[in-house]
């Protein structure tokens, strides 16, 4: 037994290498849970399978625990406990969400880890786990090649991944991909010196597939990092190689000040480029939607943890302190839980204990390399030189995105195997007296059953929710059974379920159903939604969620008002400037207006109220034009025309970019006042979606007419007739006018 299971031991230790290949269907978030749950659940085991033989008295290496860099993560993981402990909420920062698959749990299972293999590993695994590391990444890329192929050429190959966005692989997102392959292209550099024969030919395949695959990923961020790691080479090679590869090398550093010359003076045509990655290089100012927004985020997010700067806000709290400094009109995002920047995180998170902590991890990995380096032939090549540059492109590209559990339990294995390279310990007994055997298996055993709480179950409860949304159109009672039966496992999953609760209600259900099964769909998400608004009063997504799904309720539902404005409240005030809360709360008295006959005074009333709620806002936050539209519709309603345009006529400019929630008020006013030409204008952004609403499609014809373009009109109509052919006959007059335009044209 004991022979057996130290032989599979270092296999367990090495297996999370191979899960960035992982990728299941099935689940929430096929790309980062799956790599979660088997990460957690091989850390229980190799944990259970380590205590076995220590307390069955097999030697490990502990006396390289006495080398002071090898406490560093101990240290940072005793930050971020104590440190989540005062946070805001000590559960959400252990559990973490499925989106992420982060958290303390994560953080401690990637520790153990570490630990593992520095007291048991011995010369023989960092050369094995290179290998599989490298072969891994190698695939991973081959995976990323294959889709940015398939993607240009116009095709989808069913045995990859689908592609949304930008390609991501088997991680599923682009900035995971690179951020992984940024790291890992140094591993393949540090296999591929010793290889002969066939294994050299892979792994240089495997450094050239990954370069384009981070290249086509085209984040820039590891580009970047990239870029500057290369460039430290080519200055190492020109002042310490040979006499051929000093000369290549200064050749080399020549032609990257051209060709960084160039690409600044033709940096706008660039930035037009058809390839991507060149594309958003050149982009890259500060006037870049995406730049801008980051800068607004790490600024104002850093403001707000200098409040707490040693205690911070505990682990996964970052969307708290987004949501506080969410200003629209300054980022592009809606819902963040990452500033992008790892030390800011750090910070935010742990405080400056923590960073600390980070930043110690960081130096200790380079001094170390330093130390392999020193320990061989100076060279390109030279184990520690690959490890430097590897260490100088983490923290660069860490500037910009952040760790996923893949890439964190990279740096801490790696950081592990330089221990473990300049370590001469010998192994020995934990103690001398070996621990009776019923003791060695029930300590394992327990501890390898904390899979259950820890795995197992989360999984499941994942597995019905999407079992729910795979329902919650054709039978909304069966998906309603699929959430009960997962939230009774009283798991972190019930944030998860009521996200999804809220979008399969107000994108699909509202829309789709009706009658009964509207009825039915709306009563449950508010029930999941009012359950977690009780639970996590701190969080700005979970009321924001609960106001839209009050605010889009069935016409049979009863509405308790003061209830939803106690959520709409809540939702202002987590999140001052989220527009989507104020405009919900002017809807407040606009329903009660419209439950009013026409005649009933007390209307004017409730659109006054909505008017001062609209206008707060306005001051708050005076770039956007969906307010002044708003304003310019309800001053309509009442008479007051005069007003109205003068909201409306603000409005007109700040409207710079399609925009589906600004259109439609506009659209209303400009109906409203007959201006068939603003009209028409607004209505083309509204159909310029990817599934238009054909019943739009056919008010744009109408009012195109109108605008007096009856042939573009005769266009809308024409495509109409071959894909919704009935609705042409719902306006008579219009039928009539322009079937009369199109026999003139004949």
């Amino acid at each position: 037994m004991i022979h057996r299971l130290k032989k599979v031991f270092p296999y367990i230790l090495i297996a999370p290498a191979v899960l960035p290949l992982v990728y299941i269907s099935g689940v929430l978030y096929p790309y980062v849970t799956p790599k979660t749950f088997l990460l957690q659940g091989i850390g229980m085991l190799a944990l259970a399978a380590f205590t076995y033989l220590a307390l069955a008295g097999q030697p490990f290496f502990f006396g390289r625990l006495r080398a002071r860099a090898t406490w560093i993560p101990a240290l940072l993981l005793i930050v971020t406990y104590v440190t989540s402990f005062f946070g805001i909420d000590f559960s959400q920062s252990f559990w973490g969400i499925f989106a992420r698959g982060d958290g303390l749990l994560t953080s401690t299972v990637i520790t153990i880890f570490f630990y593992l293999i520095v007291l048991s590993a011995d010369r023989t695994l960092p050369e094995r786990l290179i290998k599989i590391v490298a072969v891994v990444a190698g695939a991973v890329a081959a995976i990323a090649v294959l889709q940015w192929f398939t993607t240009m050429t116009g095709g989808e190959a069913w045995f990859l991944p689908p592609v949304s966005g930008r390609i991501g692989s088997t991680l599923g997102n682009a900035a995971f991909l690179a951020g992984y392959l940024g790291m890992a292209l140094f591993v393949i550099l540090i296999a591929l010196r010793d290889a002969t024969g066939s294994w050299r030919r892979i792994y240089q395949l495997a450094a050239l597939l990954s370069v384009l695959a981070i290249l086509f990923a085209a984040t820039r961020g590891t580009i970047l990092a990239l870029l500057v790691s290369g460039t430290v080479a080519l200055i190492y090679a020109a002042l310490k190689g040979n006499e051929k590869t000093v000369r290549t090398a200064r050749y080399g550093l020549a032609a990257l000040l051209i060709c960084a010359g160039l690409f600044f003076v033709f940096r706008t045509e660039l930035s037009h480029s058809s390839f991507e990655p060149i594309a958003r290089i050149a982009s890259i100012s500060l006037s870049d939607g995406t730049v801008s927004s980051r800068l607004f985020v790490w600024s104002h997010i850093l403001t707000e943890a200098l409040q707490r700067p040693f205690s911070g806000y505990g682990a996964e709290h970052i969307a708290q302190l987004f949501d506080k400094v969410y200003d629209p009109s300054n980022i592009l995002e809606q819902w963040f839980d990452r500033s992008h920047n790892s030390f800011l995180d750090y910070f935010a998170q742990y405080g400056v204990f923590g960073l600390a902590s980070y930043l110690a991890l960081i130096g200790a990995f380079a001094v170390y390399a330093l130390r392999l380096y020193r320990r061989a032939a100076p060279g390109l090549m030279n184990y520690g030189f690959l490890s430097l540059l590897l260490i100088l492109t983490y923290a660069i590209q860490n500037f910009f995105v952040f760790d996923t559990p893949s890439s964190l339990w990279l740096l801490y294995v790696l950081f592990a195997l330089l221990i473990i390279l300049s370590s001469e310990e010998s192994a020995a007994p934990f103690s001398e007296k070996r621990a009776p055997f019923v003791v060695s298996g029930i300590v394992s055993v327990l501890i390898a059953l904390c899979i259950v709480p820890i795995v197992i179950t989360p999984l499941y409860a994942n597995i019905l929710l999407t079992k729910g949304y795979l329902f919650h159109l054709i039978d909304v009672n069966r998906a309603n059974a699929y959430f009960e039966r997962g939230l009774a496992l009283n798991t972190y999953a019930d944030f998860e379920y009521g996200y999804q609760a809220y979008d399969m209600y107000t994108s699909h259900q509202a829309i789709a159903l009706s009658g009964k099964d509207r009825v039915v769909a709306y009563d449950y998400a508010l029930s999941v939604l009012t359950t977690n608004f009780k639970k996590y009063p701190y969080d700005a997504r979970t009321a924001t969620y609960l106001g839209h799904v009050i605010d889009t309720a069935p016409p049979e539902a009863a509405i308790d008002d003061a209830f939803d404005e106690q959520v709409l409240s809540r939702a202002r005030e987590l999140s001052p400037l989220r527009a989507q809360a104020w405009y919900m709360t002017a809807n407040v008295p606009l329903r009660k207006a419209a439950a009013l006959p026409e005649d009933d005074t007390r209307k004017t009333g409730y659109f006054k109220e909505a008017i001062t709620i609209l206008e707060s806002y306005v001051q708050k936050e005076p770039s956007l034009p969906v307010p002044r539209y708003i304003l310019a519709t309800i001053y309509y309603k009442l008479g007051d025309a005069i007003i109205a345009k003068k909201w409306a006529d603000e409005a007109l400019p700040l409207y710079t970019v399609p925009d589906t929630a600004a259109a439609g008020p506009a659209v209303k006013y400009y109906l409203a006042i007959h201006d068939w030409q603003h009209a028409a204008f607004f209505l083309a952004d509204l159909v310029a979606k990817d599934s238009p609403d054909y019943d739009v499609l056919y008010d744009l014809a109408k009012v195109t007419y109108l605008a007096g373009d009856p042939a573009a009109a005769l266009r809308i109509v024409e495509k109409l007739r071959m894909e919704d052919p009935e609705i042409i006959g719902t306006d008579q007059n219009f039928l009539t006018a322009i079937t009369a335009y199109e026999q003139s044209t004949k």
